[in-house]
């Protein structure tokens, strides 16, 4: 018997009911003889509970103080899940991201994991113990706590999962699996029992909230073994591996939505034949995640550069272009927008995908403001207020709540 990594979200530690009914599957996997390394996240929305309370205080908080205050929201549903193992007659012992030996880049807010000692879940394994670690958190080599951002208990799961050499990580979430598109937006949403490493990937960056991307990253990267499902049904969830069976694949496989998109201009930029990269670079050394990008020349020697961003990061976009341009560029912002994306690695050997779906678009009345495409997704900034029109009717055109 193999180490199995079990990881529940916000959802599935809500209360006590669930955090004893999550304690149910830890025990049951435990008497099979595995070894379980449990991230847990910290309960409900708690996480957004503990940001208010600091919005509360300052507009502008201090990233550390954030991260600081952040990181108890995981130490009480750990501790509370330990607990609950305990009085069930399990031995467990719940440890912080830093205990548990996960170390990070010295970035508050979104760090990225840069290696991780496993010297004392081992240790706590070969004592017998179900190890619970805290997600979403590390520690820098100074001793300052980090934080890794939205969905980074996905992240240290999968971490832990490939430092462990585990057998499996399971990610338990309140859905059954991975869907053709959001279950909550179409009705006839299908679960889908496998899907490649790639497509989640494109998935998750185009808003599939199953699964965060960076996760999706690193198991492709050290070949993880990746299974979501539910921690409220006891049903096979979705596989998500390097390959998927090449029996009945749709050219798409699924519709994702990313509602929290907003496009920046910047009019009237010098045409420096390195205006682009000294744009983009500012941007990206102030860990700004830029996707759609439309330029165009109107004068011999001025530019027009649209570019999309998350809603998250307005503020700080916006800063750094007024410090960067000041009044030598005009610059807006338009936060009413959406993106709608198809995925699937048929597309790759099918042409015309593309056109179908500017065409369904097209058909519905639904404007497209910018596109952007690789080998297997095709994704379009549309009104936001027609984005779940836009998703159901991809979903219906290419036929994907068939059997």
């Amino acid at each position: 018997m193999g180490i199995i990594v079990k990881k529940f979200g916000g959802s599935s530690v809500a209360n006590v009911d669930r955090i004893k009914a999550v304690a149910k599957i830890i025990a049951n996997t435990k008497d099979q003889g595995h070894q379980c390394v449990v991230v847990v996240s910290a309960m409900g929305d708690h996480t957004d509970e503990l940001l208010d309370l600091a919005h509360q205080i300052s507009a502008n908080p201090s990233s550390r103080e954030l991260d600081m205050l952040l990181t108890t929201g995981e130490q009480v549903s750990i501790s509370l899940l330990a607990m609950t193992l305990q009085e069930m007659g399990h031995r467990a012992i719940s440890l912080t991201g830093w205990q548990a030996g996960i170390e990070t880049e010295d970035v508050h807010g979104k760090a990225r994991i840069t290696n991780i000692n496993t010297e004392r879940i081992f240790k706590e394994l070969d004592h017998d113990q179900v190890v619970i670690v805290a997600g979403f958190q590390g520690v820098f080599a100074n001793q300052e706590i980090t934080t890794l951002g939205r969905g980074g208990s996905d992240t240290s799961a999968v971490a832990l999962a490939a430092a462990l050499h585990a057998d499996i990580c399971e990610i338990y979430t309140d859905v059954e699996g991975v869907y053709t598109t959001d279950p909550r937006a179409v009705k006839n949403a299908k679960k889908l029992d496998e899907v490649s490493y790639d497509e989640m990937l494109e998935l998750a960056n185009l808003g599939a909230v199953v699964l965060h991307p960076r996760s999706v990253e690193n198991a492709k990267h050290h070949g993880v073994k990746l299974v979501v499902r539910s921690s409220f049904v006891d049903t096979p969830g979705t596989e998500i591996k390097e390959e998927k069976s090449m029996e009945n694949v749709h050219v798409v496989t699924g519709v994702a939505y990313d509602m929290d998109v907003t496009r920046i201009q910047v009019v009237d930029l010098e045409n420096k034949i390195d205006a682009l990269a000294d744009l983009f670079t500012t941007l990206a050394n102030e860990s700004i995640n830029v996707d759609m990008i439309v330029t165009s020349d109107y004068e011999k020697d001025r530019i027009n550069v649209s570019f999309s961003i998350s809603d998250q990061d307005i503020h700080a976009t916006l800063k750094v272009l007024e410090r960067k341009f000041g009044e030598q560029a005009k610059v807006s912002h338009d936060h009413h927008l959406a993106k709608v994306s198809i995925v699937g690695a048929g597309m790759i050997s099918n042409p015309g995908v593309a056109a179908k779906m500017f065409k369904i678009l097209s058909d519905a009345g639904i404007t497209i403001h910018m596109v952007t495409t690789s080998e297997i997704k095709v994704s379009c900034l549309v009104p936001k207020i027609q984005a779940k029109e836009a998703v159901q009717a991809l979903h219906d055109a290419f036929e994907l709540g068939k059997e």
